[in-house]
């Protein structure tokens, strides 16, 4: 069993297909018109044939407050794995994104957390050493 497809809720598909390719960097994978949304989703450039991140619209009634208290209690929706996170940090920032948090260490990892403007915190981490 593999994991194919994971997804970040957003409030605007187009808006978040900006800042996950021109900001993140990522690929468009799949855009398929579904009606009033579609099926979005975006690859990593470094791993095109790995798991998908769905954009997916955040339409559903119990989506909004679910968001709204991770983002409150400031829990990241999800977590990028990067090489370098104080690199990706400063290139992410010099592109206008807001960090919550700074890199710090936190056990065996060093990590982030910046807003995707589409109603997410998301976390960059690095591994800095492995577990025993």
């Amino acid at each position: 069993m593999r994991i194919y497809v994971t997804s970040v809720l957003v409030d605007d598909q187009a808006k978040a297909l900006d800042f996950y390719t021109d900001k993140l960097g990522f690929q468009v994978k799949h855009d398929i018109p579904l009606g009033e949304h579609r099926w979005l989703t975006v690859v990593s450039k470094e791993q095109p044939d790995g798991t998908e991140l769905l954009l997916e619209p955040s339409s559903h009634p119990a989506v909004a407050p679910f968001k709204a208290a991770l983002v409150a209690d400031g829990i990241p929706a999800t977590s990028f794995q990067v090489d370098d996170v104080d690199a990706e940090f400063e290139r992410l920032k010099g592109l206008g994104v807001k960090f919550t948090l700074e890199p710090m260490d936190a056990g065996n990892v060093r990590m982030a957390v910046f807003d995707d403007t589409c109603g997410n915190l998301i976390q960059i981490m690095q591994i800095t050493r492995q577990q025993p």
